[in-house]
């Protein structure tokens, strides 16, 4: 499998005869907020400066395995911290590509905490109450993310309505380009708002379709019952919106599982089986799946897959799949087919993953025209 430079080509032109539109499109999302803190595992501490770097999740598990009736100590070094969260993440990658974005979280109560602040230089944000904070162990072969969700409780319809107001979020609702709902997983009352909306502001939406995105975010913790309940809610939005699922590799594994999808999907052709076989199960208009290195899309039989610019040492993994997820929506709010939208996702994600910030649409196209080794 391979990413033409004749696809790359067209695909960087159309995002730069685009770029002009894409400041006249409108985003709405949210709604988590986390402080995240990068971090690397120490193996070995040589001195006060420097130290080798536990490479694997694999090595950290023994280490932990080995202390198992004894006790051991972990040092972890601090790379930097920056927002996270799902939805600031994607809405700040969003931006980045001249959309305007209104953000609508848990990003600090009643004052804005200062990691956000560049976020809301460049988007109108809205916070409820105050964020949550990650550890995000990072290694070569994946990451760890130790997350403190207590104050995600408090996003929930009641607050949005009293602290935020009921008028301004219909009015985005009913109104934005793309409207983008993520990290269900973490949100314990997310479930209760898209019952609100169906209930309260769905049945009289009008004008033209526009899209929806949404993201689970890992629903392994959550119970089967909870995320089929999550499913159709998220299935009844067809009716008013495009609705997009995107997936990473471990989710659509999981989302296969309750539906009763008897396969675990390793390679390229069984995930455009399962991908077929998961859209049956779930009447949304396009799911999107985002493995490591490749990325595909479904919309009714069609399923379009597409190679990204794998790198086996990132800067940073934490976000990618946030990004890869803000370049194809963006692709499919610009009329892009779906393989040029998971092309502009892989390209957003390979030039986050390499740099550590959120690209322009420049920084896509060059990218693209100039397709990076490992």
């Amino acid at each position: 499998m391979t990413t033409s430079i004749e696809l790359r080509e067209l695909c960087a032109q159309k995002l730069l005869a685009a770029a002009g539109r894409a400041g006249q499109l409108s985003a709405f999302v949210g709604l988590d907020g986390f402080v995240d803190e990068i971090l690397h595992v120490v193996d070995k501490r040589i001195d006060a400066q420097s130290y080798e770097r536990v490479p694997s999740i694999a090595r950290l598990a023994e280490r932990i395995a080995e202390a198992a009736g004894k006790s051991t100590n972990i040092e972890l070094v601090n790379q930097f911290t920056k927002l996270g969260g799902n939805g600031p993440i994607m809405a700040n990658a969003l931006a980045s590509f001249g959309l305007k974005v209104t953000y609508l979280g848990n990003l600090g109560h009643p004052h804005l905490h200062s990691v956000f602040d560049e976020f809301a230089k460049r988007a109108e944000v809205h916070s409820i109450a105050e964020p949550g904070h990650t550890d995000a162990l990072e290694f070569e072969d994946g990451k760890i993310m130790l997350g403190k969700h207590t104050t995600l409780k408090e996003v929930n319809w009641s607050n949005i309505e009293t602290r935020f107001g009921r008028d301004p979020f219909a009015a985005k609702f009913q109104s934005c380009d793309l409207i983008a709902f993520v990290n269900w997983t973490m949100i314990p009352y997310m479930s209760d708002i898209w019952e609100a909306l169906q209930r309260e502001f769905c049945p009289s939406l009008q004008g033209p379709r526009r899209k929806m995105f949404f993201d689970l975010a890992d629903p392994e913790k959550r119970t089967a019952q909870d995320i089929s309940c999550a499913l159709e809610l998220i299935a009844r939005f067809e009716k008013q919106f495009d609705v997009i699922l995107g997936l990473n590799e471990k989710e659509a594994n999981e989302i296969g599982e309750v539906l009763g999808l008897n396969r675990k999907a390793h390679s390229t052709e069984a995930w455009s089986v399962l991908a077929r076989e998961l859209q049956a199960k779930l009447p949304v208009g396009t799911i999107v799946i985002h493995p490591v290195s490749y990325a595909l899309a479904v919309s009714g039989d069609a399923v379009d897959v597409v190679k990204g610019p794998y790198i086996s040492r990132p800067r940073i993994t934490t976000g990618a799949g946030d990004h890869f997820n803000a370049g194809f929506c963006l692709g499919k709010l610009l009329a892009l087919d779906n393989k040029m939208s998971v092309l502009t996702g892989v390209a957003t994600s390979g030039y986050y993953v390499r740099t550590a910030r959120s690209p322009s649409i420049d920084d896509l196209a060059e990218l693209l025209r100039k397709w990076p080794g490992k």
